[in-house]
C-alpha cells in the first residue's frame, strides 16, 4: 500500500513538474484535485456497495497516488505566488507543519471512524475533503506573467528543466543536501512501529503518542525557527538539526524508557522541521518563476525516493542484524553524510535573488527573424584592462554558467591573439526562440554579474553585442558537389 502512494510520486513529480510550469496553474490544480474528488468517491461507492476487494483498493490508491504526485510540485511552487519573499521560510515550516499533523492525527481520526462508523464513512469523509480544496481554487484569482511568447513545447520543457538542474550549481547542493540526510533518516519513521512493539512491548496507543510527540516538536520548532534563523545560517541550522536527528535514532535504538523516548521524539520533530523547511526554503528561493515547479518536482524526487529507498535498505538490515543495529548505523552515517555536505552551501541559494530582470534589450535585427529560424550565435566583445583580467574572466565565467543554464548549449570565450585584452564571449542556443526566452529569464543576479562586467570595459561604450542566425542556401541554388571541376 505505502508502494502504492510512493511509486507514483517518483514516477510522475517530473512531469507533473513540467505541465505546472508551462500551463494555467490554477486550472492545472483544479483538475487534479477533480481527479482526485473522483477516485475517492470511487472508493466510498465501491465500500458501500461491498465490493471493494484487496486489488481495487490498491489500484485505487495508485490513482490517488498520482493524482498527489501530480499536485505535488505545482502545489509547493504555488507557495512562493502566495507570500512575499521574506515570509516564504515561515509559509514553508507551517506548510510542512499541517503535513505532519495531517500524518500523525489522520491515521488516529481514520481509525476511530472507522471503529465507530465503518470504513465506507471514513472513506466518504476522505471524498468530501476535496471539496474544500476545489472550492478554494476556483474562488482563487493568481496574478497572471505577462508574455508575448508561445508557451514551451512539453519535450522543450522537460529538457530546459533538467538543463537547468545540472547548470545551476546552487539548486545542486540543495539536491545533494537533501540526499544525504533523507536516505539516513528515514530509518527512524521505517523503524520506529517495530521498537514500540518488540522493544517496548506495547501497541498502536503508545505509537500513536510518540508520533503525537514528534508533531508536538515540529509546531515548537515552527514557533522557534524565525529566532534560530536571525542568530544562525542555514547551513549550522541544517548541521545541528542533522546531529540532533541522529542523536534520536540512537535513542530510539537503545532505550527502554518510555518518557526518554518522547522527549526524543520532541526533539525529532524539531530536527525534521528545521532541515525540511531550511531545504525546502532554499530550493524555492534558488530557482526563477520560469522552471520553480519544474525544479521543485526533482527535490520532490530526491525526497520520495530517498525516504522509500532508505526505509527499503533499514528494513533489509534490520531483519539480518537487528533494529537497533540499523538505527544506530543510520544515525552514525547521517552524521559522516552531514559532514560530506557542509561543502554544498545552502546559504549560496538562499542569497540568490532570481527575481526577473527585464533588463537586456530587445535585439538589434534588419529584418523580422522566425521563432524557429536557428541555431542562433550572440557575441559580446569586452576591451579589459591587463590588471582586470582575472578578475573579469572570473565574473565571466560565472556568468556563463547562467548562459548554459538559460538555454545555452555552447558558451566559451576568447582573446584576441592581436590585441590582449580584447575578449569575445560567445554562446549558441538552439533558435530565435530560445534566445527570446533567455531575455525573458534573465534575473537581477545576472543583472548584477553584468554590471561588475560593465564596470571594468574600459570603452565609454558599453560591450557591443551582435545576433548571429543561422544561414543556408535556397534549395534552387545548392550544387551539387560532383558537379564542382
Amino acid at each position: 500500500m505505502q508502494s502504492a502512494t510512493t511509486l507514483p510520486v517518483v514516477a510522475f513529480a517530473l512531469v507533473a513538474g513540467t505541465l505546472a510550469d508551462i500551463v494555467d496553474r490554477r486550472r492545472y490544480l483544479l483538475w487534479v484535485q477533480l481527479w482526485m474528488l473522483f477516485v475517492a468517491t470511487l472508493v466510498a461507492l465501491q465500500e458501500h456497495a461491498g465490493r471493494l476487494d484487496a486489488w481495487s483498493l490498491l489500484c485505487l490508491t495508485f490513482a490517488l497516488g498520482t493524482g498527489a504526485a501530480m499536485a505535488m510540485p505545482a502545489q509547493a511552487a504555488t507557495t512562493a505566488d502566495l507570500v512575499p519573499r521574506p515570509m516564504l521560510a515561515p509559509a514553508v515550516a507551517l506548510s510542512s507543519i499541517g503535513v505532519n499533523i495531517a500524518r500523525s492525527i489522520g491515521p488516529a481520526l481514520g481509525g476511530l471512524i472507522v471503529a465507530r462508523f465503518g470504513a465506507s464513512w471514513a472513506f466518504s469523509l476522505n471524498a468530501l475533503s476535496f471539496l474544500g480544496l476545489v472550492f478554494v481554487l476556483w474562488r482563487w484569482k493568481p496574478e497572471k506573467t505577462v508574455s508575448t511568447l508561445p508557451a514551451e513545447s512539453f519535450g522543450g520543457a522537460l529538457r530546459a528543466g533538467l538543463r537547468y538542474a545540472m547548470q545551476a550549481g546552487e539548486f545542486r547542493s540543495v539536491l545533494i543536501k537533501s540526499a544525504c540526510f533523507f536516505v539516513f533518516a528515514s530509518a527512524l519513521p521505517a523503524q520506529m512501529a517495530i521498537v514500540v512493539r518488540q522493544q517496548l512491548s506495547a501497541g498502536a496507543g503508545t505509537y500513536g503518542l510518540l508520533l503525537g510527540f514528534i508533531g508536538a516538536g515540529a509546531i515548537c520548532g515552527a514557533i522557534v525557527l524565525p529566532k534560530l534563523r536571525e542568530r544562525f545560517d542555514a547551513d549550522r541550522l541544517v548541521a545541528a538539526a542533522t546531529l540532533l536527528y541522529a542523536l534520536t535514532m540512537l535513542a530510539l535504538a537503545g532505550s527502554r524508557d518510555l518518557r526518554l523516548l518522547c522527549v526524543a521524539m520532541l526533539a525529532n520533530g524539531l530536527s525534521w522541521i528545521t532541515v525540511l523547511s531550511s531545504l525546502q526554503t532554499a530550493a524555492q528561493v534558488s530557482v526563477p518563476a520560469w522552471v520553480r515547479a519544474r525544479a521543485l518536482s526533482l527535490y520532490i524526487v530526491v525526497f520520495s525516493a530517498g525516504m522509500a529507498g532508505g526505509s527499503l535498505v533499514w528494513g533489509t538490515l534490520a531483519q539480518h542484524a537487528g533494529t537497533s543495529v540499523a538505527l544506530t548505523v543510520a544515525a552514525v552515517s547521517a552524521v559522516l553524510a552531514g559532514v560530506f555536505s557542509l561543502r554544498f552551501r545552502l546559504g549560496l541559494a538562499m542569497a540568490r535573488d532570481s527575481t526577473p530582470s527585464a533588463h537586456w534589450p530587445r535585439p538589434a535585427v534588419a529584418a523580422e527573424v522566425g521563432h524557429a529560424h536557428g541555431p542562433v550565435l550572440v557575441t559580446v566583445e569586452y576591451l579589459i584592462e591587463s590588471a582586470d583580467r582575472e578578475e573579469f574572466l572570473q565574473h565571466l565565467h560565472v556568468l556563463g554558467g547562467t548562459r548554459r543554464r538559460d538555454g545555452a548549449v555552447q558558451w566559451g570565450v576568447m582573446e584576441d591573439a592581436a590585441q590582449p585584452g580584447r575578449f569575445l564571449e560567445y554562446f549558441i542556443v538552439d533558435s530565435w526562440l530560445e534566445h527570446l526566452r533567455q531575455h525573458e529569464r534573465v534575473t537581477r543576479e545576472e543583472q548584477r554579474l553584468q554590471d561588475k562586467l560593465r564596470a571594468l570595459h574600459r570603452d565609454a561604450q558599453p560591450p557591443t553585442v551582435r545576433h548571429f542566425v543561422g544561414a543556408t542556401p535556397s534549395s534552387s541554388h545548392v550544387v551539387a558537389l560532383e558537379n564542382i571541376p
